[in-house]
C-alpha cells in the first residue's frame, strides 16, 4: 500500500484544476448530504429540479469564490496554515455572499432560489471541515510514505516566536528527523500550558518526561539568549547525554528561509563567545562612507571577515589583496553570490613586493588600509624566521610607507597578543611591526593615522585548534593538546573583526587598542567540551593526548606587557594600551638593516637581531634559547 501511494505521489504535482474540481465536488456532495440526511425534514417540499437548481446556485457562488482567492492553486502535499486560511476565506466569502444574496432577494420578494440560514450555515461549516480535512489527509499521507528517517524525540528550548518557527519548520519538512514532544521555557507563567498541542514545561518536568519519552536531543530556539545561559543549557544537556542543536536567529538563516536544514549543531563558538557586540554604527558609517578601502590578507580568516563587514557599509570600493590564489578566488565567488552588486576588486599580489604594491596604490588610491596579511603559525615561523621577517615586517613596512606617500587617511594593523613579552619569532615579528607603526605615527606633517589592534586567538580561524580538534574527533581521535595547563584568550571571527572596525575609527593615531578577551580558556577544557558536543565521552570514546609544548609556545598569553597599562574608551570591550614612544630614525634604520640582513645572514643571526630590537623577547622551548645567555 505504501509503495502504491509513493508511486502516485511521485508521478507529478496534481493540476490545480483537478483540485478545483475536487473542491467543487465536495461543495456539491455536502449540499446533497445535508438534504438526504435529515435537513429535508425542515424544508418545504420541492421538486428534484428545484433541488438541482438550488445546488447549482450554491456551486456557482463557491466556484467564483475559489477562483477569486486561488484556494485551489497550492500544492496539496505541502499545504500549510496559510493555505488553510485561504480555503476558509474562500468558503466564508461564498457563505456570506449566499446569505446576503438570499436575504436581499427575499426582502424584494424575489424567490430565485431557496436556501434558509441554517442550511447555509451547516453547509459552510461542513464544507470547510471536508476541504481542509482533505488537504490535511493528503499532506499526512505524503509525509508518511516519503519519510526516510527514524525520528528522534526532541524538546525545543524556547516557547516564543523562534520556538514556534522551529516547530513549523520541522512539521513542514518531509525528511523531518525530529519528533517534538514538548517545549522547555524559563518563563514560569508558560509552564503546563500548550503550544502546537505540545506541553510547555520546566527543566524538572523535562527530566521526568525523558524517562518515558527517551529524549535524545534539545533544540535551542531563543532570540537573544545570553552566552552564559547557553553554557548552562549545554552543560545540563551533555550531563544527561542529550545532543544539542540550535536554530539560528532569522538574520542568520540561509537564503532567508525557515526549514529543518537550518537547525545545526551547537558549535564551540556558541558557548565560548561573549554577548553580542554593539557597534557604533554612526561612527563607522561616517568613517567609511564613500571611501576606497584596501584590505591585505583579504582571503584569510580575519581579512575575509573584515571584507564581509565592510560591504555592509556604504563604501565606494573594497580592494582585496592576497597572494593565496585559490583562497582569493573562493572569496570572490562567495561575494559574487551574496553581494552581486558590491563594489569590490580582487588583486593577486605579494605585499612585500613594493613595486607591485606601488602599482596597486596608484590604480585604486585607497583612503583606508586594513593590514591583515601575515604569517601567524608559531612553530612554522620558529623554523623559518626568514619568512616571518620578510612577510610580517617587510610587508608592513612597504604598506605603511606607501600609505604615507599616497596620503592614506587611516592605516589599521591587525596584531596579536603573542607580541606581548614574546617568546617566539612570530610574536616578535608582530611586536617589531607595532614598534614601526608607533614610530611612524609620531612623525609630523603626515596625513595618515596609524592604528594597531591587538587580540588573542580567533575561534575557527585557519590553523587554530578548533578545526584541528574537529578533524581529530571526526577521525576517532586522539585529540592532541600540547600541555594540560596551557591557556589562551579566544574570540570569534566576527566579533574580532567588528572590534577592529570599531577601533579603526576610534583612534587619532599611534594607539594600540587592546580587546577585552574575557577569561582565558584552558585548551584541555576546550578539547573536552568539543568531544562532548560531538556526542562522545572523554577518554572513553575519544582520548586526549598531551604532546608537550611546541617551539616558541608559552603556557599563558598576555594582552599587555607588564610595564604597560590601559585606559578605557567609550566601548567597554576596547582599551587603549599606554606604551612608550620610539624614535622613528632609529627604528627605521634598524628595520632597514634587518631586512637587508635577509640576503646575507642565517636564521640564527636574524633571530639575534630580533632579540636586540625587542629585548623582552626571551625564547621558550626553542633552539634560539641559547641566544638568551
Amino acid at each position: 500500500m505504501k509503495s502504491l501511494l509513493l508511486n502516485i505521489f511521485n508521478i507529478r504535482v496534481v493540476s490545480p484544476w483537478l483540485i478545483l474540481l475536487i473542491d467543487l465536488g465536495i461543495v456539491a456532495n455536502v449540499f446533497f448530504i445535508h438534504y438526504l440526511f435529515g435537513l429535508s425534514q425542515f424544508l418545504h417540499p420541492f421538486s428534484i429540479s428545484e433541488l438541482l437548481f438550488n445546488g447549482s446556485i450554491i456551486l456557482l457562488v463557491y466556484l467564483c469564490a475559489f477562483l477569486l482567492t486561488g484556494s485551489f492553486r497550492g500544492i496539496i502535499r505541502h499545504s500549510n496554515y496559510s493555505e488553510f486560511k485561504i480555503v476558509i476565506t474562500a468558503c466564508l466569502s461564498a457563505f456570506i455572499t449566499l446569505l446576503v444574496g438570499y436575504e436581499v432577494l427575499a426582502y424584494w420578494g424575489i424567490k430565485l432560489f431557496y436556501a434558509p440560514r441554517f442550511l447555509l450555515i451547516f453547509h459552510f461549516l461542513l464544507t470547510v471541515i471536508v476541504t481542509v480535512g482533505f488537504r490535511i489527509i493528503v499532506k499526512e499521507l505524503y509525509t508518511y510514505v516519503t519519510r526516510k528517517h527514524k525520528k528522534q524525540n526532541v524538546l525545543i528550548f524556547g516557547a516564543g516566536e523562534m520556538g514556534q518557527i522551529t516547530m513549523e519548520a520541522i512539521n513542514s519538512d518531509k525528511d523531518v528527523m525530529y519528533n517534538v514532544v514538548g517545549f522547555i521555557d524559563d518563563d514560569v507563567t508558560k509552564h503546563n500550558t500548550y503550544l502546537h498541542n505540545k506541553c510547555i514545561m520546566s527543566w524538572n518536568k523535562a527530566l521526568r518526561l525523558s524517562n518515558s519519552k527517551q529524549i535524545q536531543c534539545v533544540i535551542i530556539a531563543v532570540n537573544g539568549i545570553s552566552v552564559k545561559r547557553k553554557q548552562e543549557i549545554t552543560e545540563r544537556c551533555l550531563d544527561l547525554g542529550w545532543t544539542l542543536k540550535v536554530m539560528p536567529t532569522v538574520r542568520n538563516w540561509v537564503n532567508g528561509i525557515s526549514n529543518q536544514q537550518q537547525i545545526r549543531d551547537v558549535r564551540i563558538e556558541d558557548i565560548l563567545g561573549r554577548e553580542e557586540i554593539v557597534l557604533n554604527q554612526v561612527r563607522i558609517t561616517k568613517g567609511l562612507i564613500g571611501q576606497v578601502v584596501l584590505v591585505t590578507g583579504a582571503a584569510g580568516s580575519i581579512g575575509s571577515e573584515i571584507v564581509r563587514q565592510l560591504l555592509r557599509f556604504p563604501v565606494r570600493r573594497v580592494v582585496m589583496v592576497d597572494i593565496a590564489e585559490s583562497a582569493l578566488y573562493n572569496l570572490q565567488q562567495e561575494l559574487l553570490l551574496s553581494h552581486d552588486d558590491a563594489p569590490f576588486d580582487i588583486v593577486l599580489a605579494d605585499v612585500t613586493d613594493k613595486y607591485r604594491m606601488e602599482e596597486v596604490f596608484n590604480i585604486f588610491q585607497p583612503d583606508i588600509v586594513f593590514n591583515a596579511a601575515a604569517y601567524k603559525h608559531v612553530p612554522l615561523m620558529e623554523s623559518f624566521p626568514y619568512e616571518a621577517i620578510r612577510v610580517n615586517i617587510g610587508g608592513v613596512k612597504v604598506l605603511a610607507d606607501l600609505s604615507i606617500r599616497h596620503k592614506v587617511k587611516k592605516f589599521v594593523m591587525v596584531s596579536t597578543d603573542k607580541a606581548v613579552n614574546p617568546t617566539n619569532v612570530m610574536g616578535t615579528s608582530k611586536r617589531i611591526c607595532e614598534i614601526y607603526i608607533q614610530a611612524l605615527s609620531q612623525l609630523r606633517d603626515i596625513k595618515t593615522s596609524f592604528i594597531t589592534t591587538r587580540f588573542g586567538n580567533v575561534l575557527g580561524s585557519n590553523g587554530s585548534v578548533v578545526p584541528l580538534f574537529k578533524r581529530q574527533i571526526e577521525n576517532g581521535g586522539p585529540v592532541t593538546v600540547t600541555h594540560e595547563d596551557i591557556t589562551r584568550y579566544f574570540m570569534t571571527i566576527p566579533e574580532a573583526c567588528q572590534l577592529v572596525l570599531e577601533a579603526g575609527f576610534m583612534g587619532n593615531g599611534g594607539e594600540i587598542f587592546v580587546f577585552d578577551m574575557g577569561e582565558p580558556v584552558k585548551i584541555a577544557d576546550l578539547a573536552k567540551e568539543m568531544i562532548r558536543l560531538s556526542g562522545y565521552k572523554v577518554d572513553e570514546d575519544i582520548k586526549i593526548v598531551y604532546t608537550g609544548l611546541r617551539p616558541g609556545e608559552k603556557l599563558f598569553e598576555e594582552l599587555l606587557a607588564s610595564k604597560e597599562n590601559t585606559k578605557p574608551t567609550h566601548h567597554d570591550k576596547i582599551l587603549i594600551g599606554n606604551v612608550r614612544d620610539y624614535d622613528f630614525v632609529e627604528v627605521n634604520r634598524n628595520l632597514d638593516e634587518l631586512l637587508y640582513a635577509l640576503t646575507t645572514e642565517n636564521n640564527k643571526l636574524l633571530v639575534s637581531r630580533m632579540k636586540n630590537l625587542v629585548p623582552e623577547f626571551i625564547s621558550k622551548n626553542s633552539k634560539y634559547c641559547e641566544l638568551d645567555y
